[in-house]
């Protein structure tokens, strides 16, 4: 059997801040659409389900990140997902220079949790929250190759 990561899915309060906020680190909007109907009821398990999607995906093709934002049933808010929670917990992207990706993201109002950390010298990196309070891992390698 031949397995491949199709994208990690993220449900999202605001699609269009969502977008601007992932493209403006780098990933591009490779489509969008709205869906519902039969066959997103049966996909999903959600009866009546109804939501406008966005696939992005990184520069390098290998990555995506498919954004959800639910019209029906109507979107449940919880608290923000902390780093020790079981489960899904955050959305991780290599960048070529932390700092310049720190910056874009706190034009968006998103900054480190605490700060950012060298791990072994190999790279610097930081969890922060992103819209929605997403849980994103920026990491920057220093011994390139």
């Amino acid at each position: 059997m031949v397995i491949k990561l199709e994208n990690v899915g993220i449900a999202v309060r605001d699609l269009d801040a969502a977008i601007a906020f992932f493209t403006d680190l780098g990933l591009t909007v490779a489509g969008r659409d709205t869906v519902s109907g039969e066959w997103t009821d049966t996909a999903v398990g959600l009866d009546g389900n109804h939501a406008n999607i966005a696939l992005l995906q990184t520069p390098d093709g290998q990555g995506r990140v498919e954004l959800f934002e639910y019209i029906h049933p109507a979107a449940i808010e919880t608290e923000p997902t902390l780093p020790n929670e079981i489960g899904m917990h955050r959305v991780a992207f290599s960048v070529d220079d932390i700092d310049q990706a720190l910056a874009i993201a706190a034009r968006h109002g998103c900054h480190p949790l605490r700060g950012v950390a060298t791990y072994r010298d190999v790279y610097k990196l930081t969890y922060l929250r992103g819209p929605s309070g997403i849980l994103v891992m920026l990491a920057e390698e220093l011994k390139k190759g």
